[in-house]
């Protein structure tokens, strides 16, 4: 028998993980394009946050730079909870929470007023109801072991 295969350490990944993993590399990807124009449309009007900034991500969802930086962090964060089980799961059932208060917030706040400091429209309302869904449905189901797991 080789060293090699002596040394090989084979790891199974809890699909979780890899749900979590899978995630996390989207919001990253979604986070880099909402600064590539083209991909952004009116990037000459990207602002910092506000209800100001014309941009629209693939032509539909309002971004600002804290919007798309919003989806950098949920991604970096996604990568590394990936790690652990446990820690997918908390990253797509805590993620998917967030993501149901934005859905609610973007309900209840005029799209036109100070309070969209993100800024959300309409699209992205139904957006964040879909990731609240599927984030948490995807902790719940795919970690029921993980839970069942702890001591």
């Amino acid at each position: 028998m080789s060293s090699y295969e002596q040394t090989r350490h084979t790891t199974t990944r809890h699909p979780v993980q890899t749900a979590a993993l899978a995630v996390g590399v989207v919001f990253l990807l979604v986070g880099i394009l909402g600064f590539i124009p083209g991909i952004t449309s009116n990037y000459d009007q990207l602002s910092f946050a506000g209800h100001n900034s014309g941009a629209l991500l693939l032509g539909v969802f309002a971004v600002s730079v804290l919007h798309n930086l919003v989806h950098l962090a949920f991604g970096i964060a996604g990568i590394a909870l990936a790690r652990t089980a446990s820690g997918a799961r908390s990253f797509l059932i805590g993620g998917g929470i967030v993501y149901a208060v934005l859905w609610i917030y973007g309900l209840l706040i005029d799209h036109g007023s100070d309070a969209n400091f993100v800024p959300v429209n309409d699209a992205d309302n139904w957006l964040h109801l879909a990731l609240a869904v599927g984030m948490i449905a995807l902790g719940v189901l795919l970690g029921r072991t993980v839970a069942h797991r702890r001591p």
